[in-house]
């Protein structure tokens, strides 16, 4: 693979609430890439991102930023029944791309993806799992690999928001939230989800109707460790990320967010953050940092397209356990010399 240039121009594809971040945080915290263009199907909203960046141009059309002599990588930040489709284009110009989950919404879409890029015979894609960078994380990670407490038996992760946004199904619970943590049990394990069951009690009263919250998901994994999530997205008060790896000779725990604790009027206590953002702040700088240096080294580094493409079967599976109830096993291909 080519090596890119000393600062990279970026095309950043959708300029919503992730992609207008990703524009600030290449302008103004990451080192070594500036923002040449920005893609949004709204014209006027592509353009007012656009006018904040000096020297950058708005587009409607992925393709044509993409063919721009100053784009060098691509950050895709729209919905994801776009993502194939810009993919696909930046493969035909061999561009390095970091593609926000999900890397498409179905198995199928991002199996066809895996093959286009098993044709250029390297990788090109990085997926936005952005947890695989959270200081927490990578610490627990660390933690597992020199195997000082043993095989990991049990997984138990926790994930609350606020509220959900509207228009909200069940299974986006599933599509949208528990994504990071099937990708957080593979990362983290070394395993592959084989199986998923999914139980639901009542839907909590705070939940909008029709929307069973929260949810209870359970994962089998081919190392043998049973790995569950509570997924609770109208929790009321604030956004939690947790996570404890029950091993045969200890635990270990992240996520308790007790870094500031206060003493006052009587009352002890702390923060709790409020969206994913603002949890992850550091996480999505590092992750684009590292994007940023990998591709200028000519490497393409992170979660792959074959991560993206196992979450999304994982995802599948789960859905059709939500619906149909039972266990579920998980339909995966043999995974491609190109991510071994």
């Amino acid at each position: 693979m080519t090596q890119r240039p000393h600062t990279l121009g970026v095309a950043v594809i959708g300029t919503g609430k992730m992609g207008a971040d990703h524009v600030r945080r290449i302008q103004e915290v990451t080192s070594g890439a500036r923002v040449t263009a920005v893609v949004d199907v709204d014209a006027e909203r592509a353009k007012s991102v656009a006018a904040r960046v000096d020297g950058c141009t708005a587009h409607t059309d992925p393709a044509a930023a993409m063919a721009a002599a100053d784009v060098d990588a691509v950050i895709i930040a729209s919905p994801g029944p776009a993502h194939e489709a810009a993919l696909l284009t930046a493969f035909e110009h061999d561009l390095p791309v970091l593609c926000e989950k999900p890397l498409t919404p179905d198995a199928a879409s991002a199996l066809r993806v895996l093959e286009a890029e098993q044709k250029l015979g390297h990788r090109r894609v990085q997926v936005g799992f952005m947890r695989r960078y959270d200081a927490e994380y990578m610490k627990l990670k660390s933690l597992l690999e020199t195997g000082q407490l043993g095989r990991p038996l049990m997984l138990h992760n926790r994930h609350r928001n606020v509220a959900s946004p509207p228009g909200w199904t069940s299974e986006m619970l599933i599509n949208d939230s528990v994504t990071h943590e099937m990708d957080v049990t593979r990362w983290l394990l070394g395993h592959e989800i084989t199986a998923v069951t999914v139980l639901a009690p009542t839907p909590s009263g705070n939940a909008p109707d029709g929307i069973r919250d929260p949810q209870f998901v359970v994962f089998e994994t081919d190392g043998g460790a049973i790995v569950d999530v509570e997924i609770f997205v109208n929790c009321g008060f604030g956004y939690q990320v947790q996570a404890e790896v029950v091993c045969e000779r200890g635990t270990a725990r992240v996520g308790d967010g007790h870094a500031l604790v206060t003493n006052a009027a009587g009352r002890w206590g702390g923060i709790i953050a409020q969206d994913y953002i603002e949890r992850f702040a550091d996480a999505y700088d590092r992750e684009a940092q590292a994007w940023v240096d990998a591709t200028r080294r000519g490497e393409v580094t992170g979660p792959s397209a074959w991560d993206g493409y196992a979450v999304a079967a994982v995802c599948e599976a789960a859905v059709r356990a939500l619906e149909e109830g039972g266990r579920v096993p998980v339909d995966l291909v043999e995974r491609p010399a190109l991510y071994v």
